[in-house]
């Protein structure tokens, strides 16, 4: 039983990071935004785990996008810098919400993933 959910686990990671890697911006959004609901919903830290990584995925995938509001700017402009890097700080929480996850720690990255609100606020209010 424990190797099946294993096996599915790895499967579903597998199976998100190839969508993810074919999604566009807003695609990306979304996937962040649903698996955002379930990392605050969840007390299963497989689920947690897997919710996390498929934000990290989707953000990672989302920083090759440009949004609408900075089609009109190039690729370097300090506008694209500044959207990159909002997507780079969302990464480094999930990272560190990912790592207590690997830890055990499940109530403590659903806290630390309450931050994930702040970061995507500020970067909707410049981007979207």
């Amino acid at each position: 039983m424990q190797n099946t959910l294993k096996a599915l686990a790895a499967l579903t990671l597998l199976a998100a990071s190839s969508l993810a890697a074919a999604a566009d911006l807003g695609d990306d959004m979304d996937t962040l935004a649903e698996n955002y609901k379930t990392v605050l919903n969840t007390d299963s830290a497989a689920t947690l785990k897997q919710s996390l990584q498929n934000m990290r995925a989707a953000a990672q995938d989302a920083k090759q996008g440009t949004p609408p509001k900075l089609e009109s700017k190039a690729a370097d402009s300090p506008e694209m810098k500044d959207f990159r890097s909002g997507l780079d700080t969302l990464i480094g929480q999930i990272d560190q919400a990912l790592a207590l996850a690997n830890q055990g720690k499940v109530a403590e990255a659903k806290q630390l993933a309450q931050g994930f609100k702040q970061t995507r606020d500020a970067n909707h209010k410049k981007f979207r």
